[in-house]
């Protein structure tokens, strides 16, 4: 095994989701880290092509193909490079339970992401987590399974990253609030008959953020901040009334933790996911990068607003499923899944958003100490009480 500068071993990490917009930044920062990480394993649901070029480039010991119509084009383009081809949900959940495998980022979209970071974590491997549905639909479990098996959960949305490093040195002092900071995303301060009419392209337009769709209407509709607010309980184990969002259109200030002193510690650095993405998979160590640097002369000015939950109510309903508990975080996941899905299939208006997910929320039998099975069906069932949802 190849030895960094420090003697620490090389970190072998899976990347799952490798051709998304947080799998390959990633494999950016991998590339620029190659005595202290390299790729095990690599996954993606459809996209072949770029799997196989990720492969060729890192020439992990696995790939998974979710899509089993793919496999053979991913197996014959590898095949004599001894890199061994699986293909579907069930190779992965196995996948990531092999020798050599040290930390799995899941990085992949959505509620698929729980059962594999499961196995993982059953397995002993410790995770850097940018699949915030996972604990969103089962954070109890989660954090259960990982305290029992003595698995580290590094964060690597940049607002939980934020608050983890502010941490760092402090775990032994209470937290009396911890602030997500927004960006408050493309219709900031726009009512709610000013929304009537935008279209998907107009959501699709983040002022700072470069992400995958499904996170840009998220973040358009605060959904993506409500859902942080769910995953921040889980991680740092505080209670909702503990947790206070606050927009903050430059994104510099990633978020705080307020101390039971009434002292604050921020982390602040350039919209930029590679950051978070190091930290999470090099954690403890910070390692030197050529990523662009944070000056205070490029910003004179960072203001800090309330948010508008009445206009943008997908973060007060994700507040109201963290305070209900039980499976109705798993149901306003599942039902703003379909209803971004349906969203940019034109199926919906954006002011659908939230009525779709608080009509699920309503629908969905409510569970109050849901088995990992309950989460599943109820997963499911919110799925098909927003699919069939019609204005």
């Amino acid at each position: 095994m190849r030895q960094p500068e420090n003697d620490a071993p090389t970190r072998g990490i899976a990347v799952l989701g490798s051709t998304g917009s947080i799998g390959t930044q990633a494999l950016d920062v991998i590339r620029g880290q190659r005595d202290a990480l390299h790729v095990e394993v690599l996954s993606a649901h459809n996209n072949a092509d770029l799997l196989v070029k990720q492969a060729l480039e890192f020439k992990p010991n696995v790939v998974v193909i979710g899509n089993d119509d793919k496999w053979k084009q991913v197996n014959d383009a590898l095949f004599d490079l001894g890199i061994k081809v699986y293909s579907g949900g069930e190779a992965l959940e196995q996948v990531v339970e092999t020798d050599g495998i040290d930390m799995v980022l899941t990085a992949m979209v959505g509620a698929a992401g729980l059962k594999p970071t499961m196995r993982a974590i059953q397995a002993g491997k410790h995770i850097a987590l940018a699949n915030k549905e996972t604990l969103v639909v089962a954070g109890e479990l989660v954090m259960a399974a990982a305290r029992q098996r003595g698995v580290d959960i590094h964060p690597v949305d940049s607002e939980h990253s934020a608050i983890y490093q502010c941490l760092a040195g402090e775990f032994h002092n209470p937290i009396e609030k911890v602030i997500l900071t927004a960006s408050g995303g493309p219709f900031r301060g726009r009512d709610l008959a000013s929304l009537e009419g935008v279209t998907k392209a107009d959501a699709l337009k983040h002022p700072n953020w470069d992400m995958g769709a499904k996170i840009t209407i998220d973040s358009a509709s605060l959904m993506n901040k409500g859902l942080e607010v769910i995953e921040a309980k889980w991680l740092f184990d505080v209670d909702p009334d503990q947790i206070d969002v606050v927009v903050h259109p430059q994104s510099i200030v990633h978020s705080c933790v307020q101390f039971t002193d009434g002292s604050i510690k921020a982390q602040l650095g350039l919209p930029d996911m590679k950051l978070p993405i190091q930290y999470a998979l090099t954690y403890p160590r910070r390692l030197a990068n050529e990523f662009p640097r944070f000056s205070f002369m490029d910003y004179p000015e960072l203001t800090f607003e309330q948010p508008d939950d009445k206009t943008f109510r997908n973060l007060a309903l994700a507040f109201e499923a963290l305070r209900t508990g039980g499976n109705a975080p798993a149901v306003l996941n599942a039902a703003n899944e379909v209803a971004v899905a349906r969203f940019l299939r034109d199926e919906l208006t954006f002011l659908d958003l939230p009525r779709v997910v608080e009509h699920a929320l309503e629908r969905v039998t409510p569970l109050s100490k849901p088995s990992l099975d309950d989460l599943v069906a109820s997963d499911a069932e919110a799925r098909r009480v927003a699919t069939e949802w019609r204005s």
